[in-house]
């Protein structure tokens, strides 16, 4: 079919005005296809200077796993006094005295064998609170050391009666003490008995003395006294041709000297 002039250039312009459209289209369609439906694909606006930490997979721990336990020693050994006083024992100005009343063949009535010795050594320690530090205290005197009047009286008493030569000491570990002031005051008396295991020839029994004691500031001076019998600690009582009689009781005597060195 053959057109004519003004046919033609009616075609070429429909052309050239349909071409713009075809652009438009074309460039509509150059998104990516695999988008998903209802997701933007704009990218989430970023703010200057900032870095995004990466996100973690680990879940986080539940209240329970991150609870510390408590730490040993707390509240439940507030009540232990970590310091405490010791008061160590001045040999040379303290004394142990045995007192035992017999009747001599030569006396018209009875009378105290005294026996004493100045070797007495240890030391005392003590809480804030007046409690004893039982593993730390203990008093020790030399009995092969004790004298009377009667140098015979000596021998014998210590070869046949207290044994030294096997048993050289007599030992106080104290334990308890009932009566003494709480907390331990820096100066003034106090009477009270002191509780512990006394060991004397080889037997250890429980004991308790009566104390009467006095502190000024480091020092401690005291007068501890108790009795018991021969046989508590398996000893039988002398027997010689100038004792007519012997009492079954033993009083002692400590008089102590100390002085605080910590």
């Amino acid at each position: 079919m053959s057109l004519n002039l003004h046919q033609r250039r009616a075609i070429i312009a429909l052309a050239l005005t349909a071409l713009p459209l075809t652009f438009s289209l074309a460039a509509c369609g150059s998104a990516p296809s695999d988008a998903s439906p209802g997701t933007s694909s704009t990218p989430a606006p970023n703010t200057a200077g900032t870095t995004r930490a990466p996100q973690s997979t680990t879940p986080a721990p539940s209240a329970q796993a991150t609870v510390q336990p408590a730490p040993v020693g707390g509240a439940a050994n507030a009540s232990i006094p970590a310091a405490t006083i010791t008061f160590r024992v001045l040999p040379d100005q303290s004394k142990a005295t045995f007192r035992v009343r017999e009747q001599l063949a030569r006396l018209p009535a009875p009378s105290d064998a005294v026996g004493s010795t100045g070797a007495v050594a240890g030391q005392l320690v003590l809480r804030p609170d007046s409690s004893i530090v039982a593993e730390s205290s203990k008093i020790t005197v030399d009995l092969s050391s004790l004298k009377t009047d009667e140098p015979q009286r000596d021998n014998f008493i210590k070869r046949n009666t207290l044994q030294t030569a096997q048993y050289p000491t007599a030992e106080f570990v104290p334990v308890q003490a009932t009566g003494l002031p709480s907390p331990l005051p820096e100066s003034g008396t106090a009477a009270f008995k002191l509780t512990g295991k006394m060991t004397i020839h080889g037997v250890t029994k429980d004991l308790t003395w009566d104390v009467n004691a006095r502190r000024a500031g480091p020092s401690l001076t005291g007068t501890a006294t108790t009795s018991f019998r021969f046989e508590d600690f398996g000893m039988r009582p002398p027997q010689v041709a100038v004792v007519l009689s012997v009492v079954d009781e033993i009083r002692l005597e400590v008089s102590l000297v100390a002085q605080q060195v910590a």
